[in-house]
């Protein structure tokens, strides 16, 4: 009874290990990776941008979801690193969208960018992409 507790404590400890390990390495990457002052700053900008279940999301699954202000089926799949944003709407993928800076900055001051301007003025950031259709 006693080994089969233990194991069983044991394998719940890895699981919850498992579960908030990409959170704490999305955390600590800045420090760990020797990012220079400029990223760190994205990468705090960014979280104090997003909800925490945005930031959940971002970890996870690797893009944000963000919703269209104007269209309520669309939904908008910003990438944490460099590609393409993905426009969905109810649920199939209808284009992918490149925005870029002139300037180059942090990929995380890249995610916050694409957020703002699609929560802000949806319509002159479509306007501003370079647009590919997806065709199935």
């Amino acid at each position: 009874m006693n080994l089969s507790f233990q194991a069983l404590a044991a394998l719940c400890w890895m699981v919850i290990g498992l579960a908030i390990a990409p959170l704490l390495w999305l955390l600590a990457q800045p420090y760990l990776r020797g990012w220079s002052r400029a990223e760190r700053r994205a990468a705090d900008l960014l979280r104090d941008t997003l909800t925490s279940e945005q930031l959940r999301q971002l970890t996870w699954r690797g893009y944000l979801e963000i919703s269209s202000p104007t269209e309520p089926q669309r939904v908008y799949r910003v990438p944490r690193s460099k590609g393409y944003v993905q426009v969905v709407e109810n649920g199939r993928a209808i284009m992918r969208l490149c925005l870029q800076p002139v300037e180059c900055l942090p990929d995380a001051d890249i995610v916050v960018l694409h957020k703002l301007m699609i929560e802000g003025n949806e319509e002159a950031y479509l306007q501003k992409a370079n647009k590919y259709v997806c065709i199935d």
